[in-house]
């Protein structure tokens, strides 16, 4: 078998070649929400083709700054050459944090999944969040 659904299945066409289009993921995107508890800006930068994501979550006095990961870029299908969605894991030592975000209608829709590694107690949870690119005009 050469597919596990039917969207991967590809009849008598050549997968294009070359690097995939990143352009709407690079810039500074800030959480819709102002009353978050969780990451309130991202910084997405591209370098030699490549994507790294830095994150900055809310903390008790101050924004706390994940440091960058490098990100993995998806297409919305085996064809297209243009990012749709990535992922990326901060490890924390204590915790490790999964994120898997897409662009819709302008706004970069982030999942997080967090998980706990040390011995507290606390389960792992999901949580999505709406990001908009900070655009500087105002």
């Amino acid at each position: 078998m050469q597919f596990a659904q039917l969207s991967d299945k590809v009849e008598n066409a050549v997968a294009p070649a070359g690097t995939i289009d990143v352009g709407a993921f690079p810039g500074t995107w800030i959480n819709s929400n102002p009353d978050t508890s969780g990451i309130a800006r991202l910084e997405m930068t591209q370098s030699e083709g490549k994507l790294s994501l830095r994150v900055f979550a809310i903390g008790p006095e101050a924004l706390i700054d994940w440091d960058t990961a490098e990100v993995s870029v998806f297409t919305s299908s085996p064809m297209s050459k243009v990012g749709a969605g990535f992922t990326c894991v901060f490890d924390f030592g204590f915790a490790e944090t999964s994120l898997q975000g897409m662009i819709m209608k302008g706004l970069l829709v982030l999942a997080q999944f967090h998980r706990f590694k040390d011995d507290s107690q606390r389960v792992s949870y999901f949580v999505r969040e709406y990001f908009a690119l900070e655009h500087g005009r105002y």
